[in-house]
């Protein structure tokens, strides 16, 4: 009678024809990730539109292909775009705590770099030989002659004087004395003292008279001094500017067309003029100054510290995956070096971060890795914003001053591309009002694909791809057929494919070891098939554990037998990467009374709201179904036995209106047959989750005791499309000792479930005699006669 409900062997699994898996261009590389059209049409308009704000957000769930399908399609359209100008930071000489940066033309950043450190290589074989040459030699003799000259002239007009005095002058290096002489001879210390005290007198009045006289001729001896310094300085200058003028010539030249560099080339010249003086003049700390310590200040004082430089070899624009995003890694940093125990920088310790090596092209970022990492989600906003990099250090806002540079900002140009789940774009969109102005373009990914021929095709070429790129063997046409059984299986669908393919390919690397270990010419089905059967193994603890515990008899379930009040409903456990499927013992006692239906898992608080709105709607059904005669006033109670921890979800709703049912008419329920619905309150049975591991849970319980041929699984008739089971339970199908019923109302439950029929109403309300539905409402007005009688009695007394 209800064979109908009955599904078919063939019902159970996905039947494909392998000649569709050899599609004619299975060689062509992927190009993009199977079934996403519509994140594949975001992502192109989001990278083309060059608009600010149109940043895009890539959602979907991690494994569905979302980096994989953003890097891939980044890098070749990247490469058809002008690669970005390259960036160096250089000494500022007027504030040397704000580096300055420069802009270079792409791919001459390190050519610019390697050009200056020929300059300083040259520098140092110029100086100081340029102050060695005879040229330079003669001159400076000729200055301080000169100098020599007047000075020599205004010793003589003293000496003369002297003279005439009788009075000798000697010099002693610049050190001017006077003697007295006798007898055309200078008198030293001793013979003075022999002299009348007369002539001494008279010694000492002419030598103030000739001290007097030389302060006069030396009066402008300072400024012929500063005379000689500043000829000296001029000279070494003019001796500086004529020996870099040919290093610096061809720089400029070359550099003509570079503003920046032109600039800071004008001063370094400038520059370097008090630096040689300073360093390497000849008679200045020559001897104490290596050559390497010298290369090494003139480095440290110019050579360019080149942040980013593209090459310029038509590598297009830069695409960067930063995986750490810390503040530090993505607007750079500045690194410290200690000088006897303090903490110092420049220019050249400046360091790029993520943003320096995209700018003028695409950044690809984690969205939950930079709301994790403190002070990154606001200055990424503020470099976008502004289009600015600015590298600080975001901590000193905090009082924690650990910065000593305040480096030039840098024009930002870049597509920020942020990859995150549904729940962080959804809160991003609550919580953040910049966020919808920054991110524009939605690239919305799919859980589940569907299985076109077109989709199929290039499922295939992916596993094909993927493998060959990973140095796996060769996948056989079965192998590939058993592959794509896996992902419906995944995507619960027979006409889905599942979108994260990551699983996929994770098999195919399994399958590959085992294909190794068995030196296989190639991966085929079987591999495939225990590459699955090893991963469900070391997955499978708690399950085994929960099956021994039934067989055991220590978890409660029959799957012989009839019983009241008692049913087999089915779920489903998720505990860490595993996912199974386990009867679960339900009971149902009613009384008269008026409570209603009680959740026992609600009142102590472990059934969660939608369990609790399933078992809500029980009373909707009932009062529908049943008492549209009379006031529905009973008292029952529901249980999921033996279960210990919080219940969600209202799958086991159908299960429990059954169980009610039985408890109510004492009509007693199969126990060989499990089922799994939800329930609306016109008793139309809907759809659940995961129904493929809830059928093979109770049938590897019903295969460890026996299979009887009476056992089955009752499943919602929408559910059939979602039907992808493993062979064995197909296999005791086709053999008649396991059978899956598909049912779209109460009726048809209560009817395989009870072995009667359920019954229908007719035009008056009334349902047939001894059917199921007729026992349950006389049971029910008998109940609400007993409570009428019970306030009746309570008023007389």
């Amino acid at each position: 009678m209800l064979e109908h409900l009955k599904l078919a062997p063939s019902a159970l699994k996905l039947a494909i024809d392998l000649p569709a898996l050899a599609p004619s261009n299975s060689s062509r590389r992927q190009t993009s990730i199977v079934g996403q059209s519509r994140a594949q049409s975001a992502l192109t308009f989001g990278v083309a539109m060059k608009a600010p704000g149109y940043n895009i957000f890539v959602m979907g769930e991690p494994g569905t292909g979302r980096l994989s399908m953003v890097s891939h399609y980044l890098a070749t359209y990247a490469e058809q775009q002008e690669s970005p100008l390259s960036y160096a930071y250089v000494d500022n000489f007027e504030n040397p705590r704000e580096p300055v940066a420069i802009e270079l033309p792409s791919g001459e950043g390190h050519a610019f770099s390697k050009d200056i450190e020929k300059l300083i290589d040259n520098i140092l074989a110029t100086f100081p030989a340029a102050f060695e040459s005879p040229s330079y030699q003669q001159k400076k003799t000729a200055i301080e002659r000169r100098f020599n000259q007047r000075y020599n002239a205004a010793i003589d007009l003293v000496d003369c004087k002297a003279r005439a005095m009788s009075v000798a002058l000697y010099r002693d290096s610049e050190t001017i004395t006077f003697l007295p002489i006798r007898n055309d001879k200078a008198l030293d210390e001793e013979q003075f003292t022999l002299l009348p005290q007369a002539d001494r007198d008279a010694f000492h009045q002419h030598t103030e008279e000739l001290e007097e006289y030389l302060g006069d001729v030396l009066l402008e001896l300072p400024q012929w001094r500063r005379t000689l310094v500043e000829e000296l300085r001029l000279l070494d200058n003019e001796t500086i500017k004529q020996a870099l003028e040919p290093l610096f010539t061809e720089l400029n030249d070359k550099y003509q067309n570079v503003d920046d560099v032109i600039t800071y080339l004008a001063e370094v010249e400038k520059n370097l003029s008090n630096t040689i003086s300073d360093f390497l003049m000849p008679s200045r700390n020559q001897e104490s100054r290596e050559s390497i310590a010298k290369r090494l200040m003139l480095t440290e004082q110019y050579l360019p510290n080149i942040l980013v430089d593209c090459k310029h070899d038509g590598s297009g624009a830069p695409v960067i995956y930063e995986p750490h995003p810390i503040y530090q890694n993505l607007f750079g940093r500045i690194e410290y070096v200690s000088d006897q125990g303090t903490l110092v920088t420049n220019y050249r310790r400046i360091c790029p971060g993520s943003l320096h090596r995209a700018n003028g092209g695409y950044l690809i970022l984690d969205a939950e890795k930079i709301l994790t990492y403190p002070f990154v989600w606001e200055g990424l906003k503020r470099a976008l914003q502004t289009g600015k990099i600015e590298i600080e250090s975001p901590y000193s806002e905090l009082g924690i001053n650990t910065i000593t540079l305040k480096p030039e900002v840098i024009p930002l140009n870049v597509k920020v591309i942020l990859v995150g789940s549904r729940d962080i774009y959804y809160l991003l969109e609550e919580m953040d009002s910049e966020f919808n102005e920054m991110f524009r373009v939605l690239a919305d990914f799919d859980d589940h694909i569907r299985r076109t021929p077109d989709n199929v095709a290039e499922f295939t070429r992916l596993m094909i791809t993927q493998a060959k790129d990973a140095g796996a063997k060769p996948l056989t046409d079965a192998a590939l057929l058993r592959l794509i059984e896996h992902s419906c299986r995944l995507a619960e669908h027979q006409n889905r494919l599942s979108a994260h393919v990551n699983l996929c390919l994770e098999i195919i690397a399994e399958a590959n070891l085992l294909a190794d270990q068995t030196h296989a010419a190639s991966i085929g089905k079987n591999e495939i098939e225990l590459a699955l059967s090893a991963r469900e193994q070391r997955n499978g603890r708690i399950a085994e554990a929960i099956l021994e515990e039934m067989l055991e008899g220590t978890i409660l379930i029959d799957t012989d037998g009839e019983a009241i009040g008692k049913v087999n409903g089915l779920t489903v456990m998720d505990i860490g990467g595993s996912s199974f499927g386990a009867p679960a013992r339900i009971t149902t006692t009613v009384h008269p009374g008026s409570r209603g239906i009680v959740d026992i898992e609600r009142e102590v608080e472990l059934g969660q709201p939608i369990h609790s709105k399933g078992v809500m709607i029980l009373s909707g059904y009932l009062g529908h179904c049943y008492a549209q005669q009379f006031p529905l006033a009973i008292s029952a109670s529901i249980a999921m036995e033996q279960s210990y921890g919080h219940i969600d979800g209202d799958s086991a709703s159908l299960a429990e209106l059954c169980c009610l049912i039985s408890a109510l008419t004492r009509i007693p329920i199969q126990q060989g047959i499990a089922l799994t619905g939800s329930i609306n309150q016109y008793g139309e049975v809907q759809a659940i989750g995961g129904v493929n591991e809830k059928i093979e849970g109770f049938f590897s319980l019903c295969a460890a005791r026996g299979l009887t041929g009476r056992q089955a699984v009752i499943i919602p008739a929408s559910n059939k499309p979602n039907l992808m089971l493993k062979q064995d339970v197909i296999a005791a199908v086709e053999q008649g000792l396991f059978a899956i019923y598909t049912v779209s109302n109460v009726d048809e439950t209560l009817s395989l479930l009870m072995g009667q029929e359920a019954g229908g109403m007719n035009a008056e309300g009334q349902y047939p005699e001894n059917s199921i539905n007729f026992k349950a409402v006389a049971r029910l007005k008998e109940i609400s006669d007993m409570s009428s009688d019970d306030d009746k009695e309570t008023e007389t007394g």
